[in-house]
């Protein structure tokens, strides 16, 4: 992680983690991360909507000139690069892995902006919608107004000591008659 926004929330959310592989949303204080929230946003996982944005903070919303609430991550990323968000999205949420990544943007100059992009899960519950948060920094001052959100490069982070594929997590959680094609 090269912003400083993203080094100090993760080292936050880590905390929060404890031994599990991630905190729970109501684990995470504002207060206590006061001069991030600017910084900081929630996507609920609902991969048919985009990700919306739960919640977004100030400096994240000027980035685009609007209000995020409940409008679609995705959307923010080029056509041609949305597949993969909504990819690294989805192993964040399901995986419970946390994700760093570089992005550029189109500004209203048409210069490019470099930015830091953290995605951070939260603990599933039971009953509960999954979310997960983050933090999307510009590493240049006054970025403001931008458009056509591209990926540069990512990992991911922090492998949790006990990991289960997503396939062999989904076929425990399967309950009932299933049918094994192949099998006599």
């Amino acid at each position: 992680m090269k912003h400083p926004s993203s080094r100090e929330f993760f080292a936050y959310w880590d905390k929060k983690c404890g031994d599990a592989r991630a905190p729970d949303r109501s684990e995470i204080e504002p207060s206590a991360v006061r001069e991030l929230l600017g910084d900081i946003f929630v996507l609920s996982y609902d991969h048919e909507t985009g990700f919306p944005f739960r919640v977004a903070g100030t400096r994240v919303c000027a980035l685009l000139g609007r209000d995020l609430k409940d409008q679609s991550f995705s959307e923010l990323f080029a056509a041609d690069g949305r597949r993969e968000i909504e990819d690294i999205v989805t192993v964040v949420a399901e995986e419970m892995l946390a994700a760093v990544a570089g992005i550029s943007a189109t500004a209203e100059d048409g210069s490019v902006a470099h930015l830091e992009l953290l995605l951070l899960p939260f603990n599933t519950r039971a009953h509960a919608p999954i979310s997960l948060t983050g933090v999307m920094a510009p590493f240049e001052g006054d970025a403001a107004l931008l458009r056509d959100f591209r990926l540069t490069s990512y990992r991911y982070l922090h492998r949790p000591k006990k990991f289960v594929p997503r396939a062999l997590r989904k076929l425990a959680m399967a309950r009932g008659f299933m049918v094994y094609e192949g099998l006599h």
